[in-house]
Formats: structure tokens, sequence, C-alpha cells
């Protein structure tokens, strides 16, 4: 049975450039979220300790995500070999 060929670069390129894009992505979001709940929906009676938690939950959202992307690559390797 022949084997797969590989991924083309440009693909691998582009899949490690959205690790960095997600991270930052799901941290703000995790921000702007916490924020609005925190001033918008309390009217700041609760800051900014909502803030705070969704900003963790953002980030652990985040590398999450990476830590996924990075088993999913280390995968794809091991079957190669």
């Amino acid at each position: 049975m022949p084997e797969k060929p590989e991924k083309p670069l440009f693909r691998q390129l582009l899949k490690a450039s959205t690790v960095g894009i997600q991270l930052v992505v799901s941290t703000f979001v995790g921000l702007a979220i916490g924020w609005l709940l925190d001033y918008k929906l309390f009217k700041g009676r609760t800051a900014p300790y909502l803030t705070i938690i969704f900003l963790l939950i953002g980030i652990v959202s985040g590398f999450r995500d990476l830590i996924r992307l990075a088993r999913q690559g280390d995968g794809d390797n091991k079957k190669t070999l």
C-alpha cells in the first residue's frame, strides 16, 4: 500500500500560525466577557472579580487549544514512523 504524501509546507505553516492567534483571541474574548458582565450587567458591583475569572478562563481555553493542536501534530508524526 503506498504511503500518504506529507502535507504541503504551506498548510503546515498555516496551521502553526493559527496557534498564536487563537491564544490571543481566546484571552481577549474572556476578558471582554468578564468586563461586560462586571460593568454592564452588574454595574461594577462585582468588579474586578468576574473580569479576572473570565480572563483566566480565556487563557486556559487558549492553552487547551494549543495543547490539543500540539498533540494532533505529534500524532501525525507518529503515524509516519
